[in-house]
């Protein structure tokens, strides 16, 4: 029996390591057999079962050029794998940079020729398919894959013509290569996987995929493992990392699906670069890597849910889902799996996930100037308010962090302004805020909820607020007295439910304050900057508040960004002293939300959201289940009522979930949708679909339980 027959549970293993890396970036890369088997290699094999020899560490011989080494060491190499193929071993060879593929994958398939083609997965950022003339470096490690499929460099095709055939040949990992490479494996029919199509459609599907095209018609098939092919996050120890790339999970267990299939013939791992693996992080994974893609087996590390549970304080109880990325509206698990973003983390990421202006805007100016303290102007904080406040209509604007140090903001400024405006006595002013709200979770902004837990074991509160039912303006106005210095309202209130007041509300409530010399204060945080299909929510009514609270959608999803706005007597009660932030107003705070400003208007989203919106409510409204009660929203923010006696809520967005629909509730009885603005109309009907679908399946599963 050949190698290439055999199952993983009686597979024997030749450890063949190449300590050479005179191809490569970093020929430091020569250390990697060594370091990987002080780090454990094949004892981990051992202990998963394997019979593992240890072959011999393959080196250059030091006479001639560089490129004369490292052919005869491949043509040395070519020669060792066949043996340990013929010999009934699965060659493991350990680089060295990636030019020792050309004698690993020529050996394997010199000695599986008799059988039939060898199919190769060519795992790796890079295509290494480089030839001499196209080159931008004329570094042998870039030019491999070339060779093997019999173009390209005659000091890796000494071995006799390329031994590979192009359609049992697939790359997987794509994300950095030069325009001639791509062209060279499209005219010879490679299958390339890019990142672009793995994040897509998970990893899963792709290595099915490339397993298929190295299988079929073929003898065996081998798995070459170039570790750039990961993210540097994971794997920074690589010679050349390209950001953006594979999740370790997720290939693991790719790997070790792989392995169970009998016709493996051989597996590679090259360009480990010990000297900068400071914590051996890399030379762990690489390990395991190896472990996986030989044993068929992967057991993954506690999770990173598992150890936030073990260290973390449990002030949040989320999905079992470790996201690692985010594009426009999707989002990646650690497994690979795809969802799309229907939270939007409430209304911050209204921009989309890495918005491409947004991380342009982020990274030049982190590379200027990121933090200074307002103990010095800086060149971006003043063209940000600027912008702000001309879009909003404000007279003055005074930023922060988070939308609960921009509500503590307006707080001391109403009551500033009534005690230095109104004239309201010292230590009398009253803020009048509404039952249901939310604002923040300091202890001065509990004092206004009405959620007992929220309140519940962190009084006492300070004084000075009172709250009258959300909807109703003639409470407010019963509740005003000459003392009262603000009302403060949410135009929608968000964290409740997605609970819309009356039509005609806003604009009252307005009137009223007006009528008494009352501050009336919007918090748009969650519902400001487009998500209800206009700039400001309080524009559905006609009203400008007196002051203005806004956030998350502020740091387009990137930075926490928040403001306080207000007509210029409120604003004027500040003196220097009264109120500031470390982080507040920081330059690289203000470049990225001037960015987001820009990119709001230029790219039309709350238009968007006026146009989709409707879309999401009839979609929503057109599911016909016991379980939802009402539907409610107004722009790109919709809630679902449920009917909680039929079906906990937190079962429903697990469903959500798996069918690919990331969201969460709201006091465990509110399904709320808010996607980034930047959706599609594709993209939203797709979301709907699998909504629908998961309504159905639970409807189904009710019924039965009924």
């Amino acid at each position: 029996m050949t190698a290439a027959l055999q199952p993983p549970e009686t597979r024997k293993v030749a450890l063949i390591g190449v300590a050479c890396g005179l191809g490569g970036a970093d020929a430091r890369c020569a250390d990697a057999p060594a370091a990987l088997l002080a780090a454990g290699l094949a004892e981990r094999l051992r202990a998963r079962g394997l019979d593992c020899e240890k072959g011999p560490v393959l080196a250059p011989d030091g006479s001639g050029s560089a490129r004369r080494q490292v052919s005869r060491l491949c043509a040395h190499l070519a020669a060792e794998v066949g043996a340990a193929l013929r010999a009934g071993r699965t060659p493991c060879v350990i680089g060295g940079d990636h030019a020792c593929a050309a004698g690993t994958w020529s050996g394997a398939a010199h000695a599986l020729a008799a059988r039939g083609p060898l199919g190769l997965i060519w795992i790796d950022a890079h295509l290494d398919s480089h030839t001499p003339r196209t080159s931008p470096s004329g570094r042998l490690h870039g030019m491999p894959l070339a060779a093997l499929l019999g173009e390209g460099d005659d000091a890796l095709r000494e071995l006799g013509p390329g031994p590979l055939a192009a359609r049992h040949v697939c790359v997987v990992g794509v994300r950095s290569f030069e325009r001639e490479e791509c062209r060279l494996l499209e005219r010879l029919g490679v299958r390339m996987f890019f990142m672009e199509e793995i994040w897509q459609r998970g990893l899963d599907a792709v290595m099915a995929d490339a397993l298929a095209i190295a299988t079929e018609g073929t003898a065996g098939f081998g798995i070459t493992l170039d570790l750039d092919a990961l993210d540097p996050v994971e794997a920074p120890a690589v010679a050349t990392p390209a950001p953006g790339g594979l999740r370790a999970r997720p290939l693991a267990a790719a790997l070790a699906a792989a392995a169970r299939d009998p016709r493996l013939a051989a597996f590679e791992l090259v360009e480990f670069c010990p000297p900068r693996d400071r914590a051996g992080r890399t030379a762990r994974l690489a390990v395991e890597l190896t472990s996986a893609a030989l044993a068929g087996a992967y057991d993954p590390p506690a999770s990173a849910a598992a150890a936030e549970a073990a260290c973390g304080a449990r002030n949040y109880d989320p999905l079992p889902i470790v996201l690692v990325r985010g594009q426009g509206v999707w989002l990646w698990d650690e497994e690979g799996r795809r969802y799309l973003d229907m939270m939007a983390s409430y209304s911050a990421v209204s921009h989309g996930h890495a918005h491409p202006r947004l991380l342009a805007a982020l990274e030049a100016q982190a590379r200027a100037l990121a933090v200074s303290s307002r103990a010095f102007h800086n060149d971006r904080l003043p063209q940000f308010l600027a912008r702000l406040c001309e879009l909003t209509g404000m007279d003055r604007a005074l930023p922060a962090n988070t939308g609960l140090e921009a509500v503590e903001a307006a707080l001391k400024a109403a009551r500033k302004w009534a005690y230095e405006v109104k004239g309201v006595p010292e230590g009398a002013a009253e803020i009048i805020a509404c039952e249901g709200n939310f604002h923040g979770r300091s202890i001065a902004i509990l004092g206004m909820s009405t959620e007992p837990q929220y309140r519940r074991g962190f009084g006492p509160f300070p004084p000075g607020f009172r709250t009258v039912p959300y909807g109703d303006a003639a409470a407010l106005e019963r509740a005003i007295t000459p003392h009262t210095a603000a009302f403060l309202v949410e135009p929608i209130q968000g964290e409740r439910g997605i609970v819309l007041p009356p039509d005609g509300y806003l604009a009252e409530c307005a009137r009223i304050c007006r009528s008494h010399n009352v501050l009336f204060i919007a918090d748009e945080v969650q519902t400001g900057l487009g998500r209800t299909g206009r700039l400001l929510a309080c524009e559905h009514e006609g009203v400008k508040p007196d002051g203005l609270v806004l956030g998350k959608a502020l740091g387009g999803g990137l930075l926490p960004v928040s403001a306080f706005l207000a007509r210029e007597d409120v604003m004027r009660v500040f003196r220097p002293g009264d109120h500031g932030s470390t982080f507040g107003g920081n330059a690289l705070a203000s470049a990225v939300a001037l960015e987001a400003l820009e990119v709001l208007v230029e790219e039309r989203l709350a238009e968007r959201a006026a146009a989709l919106g409707p879309v999401l409510l009839a979609g929503l409204r057109a599911i016909r289940s016991p379980l939802v009660r009402e539907v409610r929203g107004r722009g790109l923010l919709a809630g679902v009522q449920l009917d909680t006696r039929l079906v906990p809520a937190r079962r429903v967005v697990e469903r959500l979930a798996a069918h690919g629909v990331l969201t969460f509730d709201a006091h465990g009885s509110v399904i709320r949708f808010s996607p980034p603005l930047v959706i599609t109309h594709e993209e939203l009907t797709w979301a709907l679909e699998r909504i629908r679908a998961s309504f159905e399946e639970l409807d189904r599963e009710a019924r039965r339980a009924a």
